[in-house]
């Protein structure tokens, strides 16, 4: 069942390591199956180095495992209430990569601070409220997701394709698995590049045209950084 996505989502998963993102079994990737509405995971604690195809856990948008003898990562109702509530989605990372995660432990969202981050990410990267004792207590992971979709209730999660969780960690996605990684690797450079800003200038954050003209060159309608597809010359 879904070879291809297991594959893509190992690939992932190795990528994420190999990126110096992740440490032990601190991170984890997934990609959906919109079509049938089923979700590949890493299994839960489960080492990097050791990892194979036939680890990948399959469920259903509810939870539910439907193929795999490990368990899902913990992670697993954060996701899907990401996948639930943004349709762009399709690939989905989690990391406590070091810089993100300073942020996030002092609950402070990312600036934007230059080109670099414009780039990528359309405005500052935002960093969610902090959950409530009775949130953390009862299903903390799917609050983890709720929180994540209450922060973006005014936010593009297409031009804003990640978060970090207050006191926690960075959250990325994508159109695919490998997307998901990519957004990943670029969220925490930014976070290194904002800190080290920060301590040169304080808050120096980037003019609103600036961003503009990065988000949009390189997205959008009227994007024209790189090479054309092939289409294009027809």
């Amino acid at each position: 069942m879904l070879g291809k996505l297991k594959e893509d989502v190992l690939k992932a998963n190795i990528k994420l390591k190999e990126s110096g993102l992740v440490i032990l079994t601190w991170g984890n990737v997934s990609g959906i199956d919109r079509e049938n509405n089923l979700v590949v995971i890493k299994p839960s604690g489960i080492d990097y180095d050791s990892i194979k195809v036939d680890h990948m856990v399959v469920v259903d948008i509810d939870g539910k495992v439907v193929e795999g003898s490990l368990s899902p990562s913990s992670d697993i109702p954060t996701h899907l209430e990401i996948y639930r509530n943004f349709p762009c989605v399709e690939g989905i990372v989690h990391t406590h990569s070091t810089y993100a995660t300073a942020w996030a432990q002092a609950g402070r969202s990312i600036p934007a601070m230059g080109t670099t981050h414009a780039d990528h990410f359309y405005g500052d990267i935002p960093c969610t409220r902090k959950l409530t004792p009775e949130e953390i207590e009862n299903e903390y992971e799917l609050n983890t997701g709720k929180v994540i979709i209450e922060t973006f209730r005014k936010i593009n999660a297409s031009s804003m394709p990640g978060v970090i969780v207050n006191d926690h960690g960075p959250f990325t996605w994508g159109k695919n698995a490998d997307d998901a990684v990519l957004n990943a690797i670029i969220l925490e450079e930014v976070a290194k590049m904002a800190i080290l800003t920060h301590s040169i200038a304080g808050n120096d954050i980037i003019d609103k045209y600036l961003l503009d003209k990065h988000y949009s060159r390189k997205h959008g309608h009227e994007a024209y950084y790189g090479q054309k597809k092939e289409k294009d010359h027809e």
